[in-house]
């Protein structure tokens, strides 16, 4: 099986078995789901939602978030972990987008990655989620998953994403990141992936 037959069976699998293709971050608007997916690196989605409510209830908008105490950002974000570096983008993508673009979030990767702290993985989650265009998030359940399944051979995100915006149909690139995200959780682990329920083990390269 090629690569891209590969992929869209792999599609197809996902689909029937996550129908809904859910971002795990809980957010209201275009600004939240950007501060959400900055605190949720090297953290948990789950932490995330829970310290978010409160961060937003005080700095729901980039224009208050520009103008935020810095020192009330980090007591509000410490538990997600690396909060000084996290606290200063914050407040800082606050300021770039209320400055350089009028209090609205910008719509491409390249505008996004200007911003503090913003790398291609939260740009294309944005890109894509908020404003509907292909994206391929590569989070760390989507690497693995597209290397077990042969499609890719390296782990360098930028590599991986160029890869796979080779493999899959445009219109489903978003959701598949989102399914492949609840897939890693559920079944193809890190660690004990569990390969005898894998509706994917048929044609997956590389079953353990």
């Amino acid at each position: 099986m090629r690569k891209k037959e590969r992929t869209l069976a792999a599609v197809e699998s996902l689909e029937r078995l996550y129908p809904e293709a859910i971002c795990s971050l809980q957010y209201d608007d275009p600004f939240q789901l950007l501060i959400a997916t900055r605190l949720s690196a090297q953290c948990t989605d789950k932490r995330v939602n829970m310290v978010t409510p409160d961060l937003f209830c005080e700095f729901p908008t980039a224009e208050k978030m520009a103008t935020a105490d810095l020192s009330r950002v980090e007591a509000l974000i410490k538990t997600c972990g690396l909060y000084k570096t996290k606290a200063r983008d914050l407040v800082g993508i606050g300021k770039e987008i209320t400055e350089r673009f009028g209090g609205r979030v910008p719509d491409t990767i390249e505008e996004l990655t200007t911003l503090p702290g913003v790398g291609r993985k939260t740009a294309n989650l944005v890109c894509g989620d908020i404003y509907g265009q292909a994206a391929v998030v590569t989070d760390t359940h989507f690497i693995r998953i597209c290397n077990r399944l042969g499609l890719v051979s390296t782990t360098n995100p930028l590599v991986v994403e160029r890869e796979m915006r080779k493999l899959l149909p445009p219109e489903k690139s978003n959701d598949f990141c989102h399914r492949t995200v609840l897939f890693g959780r559920d079944i193809c682990k890190a660690q004990r992936p569990k390969c005898d329920v894998c509706p994917l083990s048929e044609f997956c390269p590389k079953k353990l």
